[in-house]
């Protein structure tokens, strides 16, 4: 379809829309079944059996001997609605797919296969759509979770019970998981990064040391908060000295114990240039040579730069 034939999905209530992608009420069951029967009969095929799970990572659904089984039938034809009509917003994709669906799928550990996503498919399946096809989508996206096509049986996911979310809409939980489902499992999520269980129920100096994940010591950290962790890990403040990149803001350089094997470090604690999609300021904590003992010349290192060059940056980002 043709981008001049756009205008009513760009004018849509999109907020409104990706509430679906979002909701916590039960499936409607009866809706979702038509809908998928609908589809099996595009394909030619008679009606599945269906069978409802409690979630995602319940979903163990039968591997098809067919040489062209549904999945791979309608997943052509889902591409060629793509095609047509991309998705609703960039910003849909970022917050229920990159945002939400992908890191639900990332803490399933195995692969199964085709699938689709159900109510979290609002990013390319625009509201109020006038293609009768594309209008089944539409309803799925209104009434289940994600769900598995193979032949002669079609597996559902029942919706989350909790979906919690910050400020800049992503998943998010600082008391337990981000994603629960009606069977109990659940993601767990700091401000959109998936973290292991312990980052949100019980982060510790020692449980952060022994992490190999940067992205997960972060969060942990932040959850845990800055002074927490400094008084924990037993760092010593070195120097502080205000960031000549970062006006108003502070660089501070701290000893780090040297893990078993591995090389003497220091800390370089330091505030983001960028403002977070919240509006707010990371603080972070950058691992440097124990050689530096001041916080210009650290900072200038991670910059490929002296200290004495460091200290003439206007701003940095």
């Amino acid at each position: 379809m043709s981008a001049s034939r756009r205008p009513d999905r760009r004018s849509a209530d999109i907020s409104a829309w990706l509430n679906h992608a979002f909701s916590t009420a039960a499936a409607d069951r009866p809706a979702a079944e038509d809908a998928l029967t609908r589809l099996y009969a595009l394909l030619g095929e008679p009606p599945p059996e269906f069978v409802w799970v409690p979630s995602p990572n319940a979903a163990v659904p039968p591997v098809s001997a067919s040489a062209e089984p549904v999945e791979s039938r309608l997943a052509t034809r889902v591409a060629a609605l793509r095609r047509r009509w991309g998705d609703v917003s960039p910003e849909a994709r970022q917050t229920v797919k990159e945002s939400g669906a992908a890191l639900i799928r990332a803490a399933i550990p195995r692969s199964f296969g085709l699938h689709w996503y159900g109510q979290q498919d609002a990013y390319w399946v625009p509201p109020d759509p006038d293609d009768p096809e594309l209008a089944l989508w539409a309803t799925l996206v209104r009434s289940c979770g994600w769900w598995w096509p193979r032949d002669g049986v079609c597996v559902v996911a029942e919706r989350p019970l909790a979906i919690r979310t910050d400020d800049a809409h992503r998943l998010h939980s600082a008391s337990g998981p981000a994603v629960v489902y009606p069977d109990g499992w659940g993601v767990h999520v700091w401000h959109g990064t998936r973290v292991p269980p312990w980052v949100i129920d019980d982060p510790t100096a020692d449980r952060i040391n022994r992490s190999l994940n940067v992205e997960v010591r972060r969060c942990a950290i932040e959850h845990l908060g800055w002074p927490a962790y400094i008084d924990q890990a037993g760092l010593r403040l070195l120097s502080r000295a205000p960031d000549p990149g970062n006006p108003g803001c502070e660089l501070r350089l701290y000893t780090l114990p040297s893990p078993l094997g591995h090389e003497p470090s220091r800390l370089l604690l330091a505030v983001n240039g960028s403002v977070e999609r919240d509006g707010t300021r990371r603080r972070y904590g950058l691992r440097v040579p124990a050689e530096f003992d001041h916080p210009l010349d650290a900072a200038g290192w991670s910059y490929g730069l002296t200290g004495a060059q460091y200290a003439r940056l206007q701003r940095r980002t």
